[in-house]
C-alpha cells in the first residue's frame, strides 16, 4: 500500500508535518477545482446571454446572474476579491450585475 506523500519544497513552505500539508494540499486542490467549475459556467451563461436576444432575455440574464453571483462567492471564500478585475476580464453585463445588487 502506498501513501501519499507531499514535495518536499512545499511542505517546507506549507511549514506543516506531512499530514497537515497533505490535507492542506488537498483542500486547496479542491477550491481550485470548484474556482475552475464555477467560471467556467459563468462563462458559458454569460455566452448565452450575449447570443439572446429578444423575449425571454430576462431569463438568460437570471442564469447569468446566477452563475456570476456562484463564481464570485466562490472567488471570496479563497480570499480572491478583486470583483471589478472579474467584472472587466469577463465583460460581465450592467444589467446582471444590477440583479446581483451591484451598481
Amino acid at each position: 500500500m502506498s501513501s501519499l506523500r507531499m514535495p518536499q519544497s512545499l511542505l517546507k513552505r506549507l511549514g506543516a508535518d506531512s499530514g497537515d500539508a497533505a490535507l492542506r494540499y488537498e483542500l486547496v486542490e479542491e477550491q481550485a477545482a470548484a474556482l475552475g467549475r464555477m467560471g467556467r459556467k459563468a462563462e458559458a451563461a454569460l455566452a448565452a446571454l450575449r447570443a439572446h436576444e429578444g423575449e425571454g432575455r430576462g431569463e438568460a440574464v437570471k442564469a447569468a446572474a446566477d452563475a456570476v453571483w456562484c463564481f464570485l462567492v466562490q472567488r471570496e471564500v479563497m480570499g480572491l476579491r478583486d470583483r471589478a478585475r472579474i467584472v472587466a476580464d469577463y465583460d460581465i453585463p450592467r444589467e446582471v450585475m444590477a440583479r446581483l445588487g451591484v451598481r
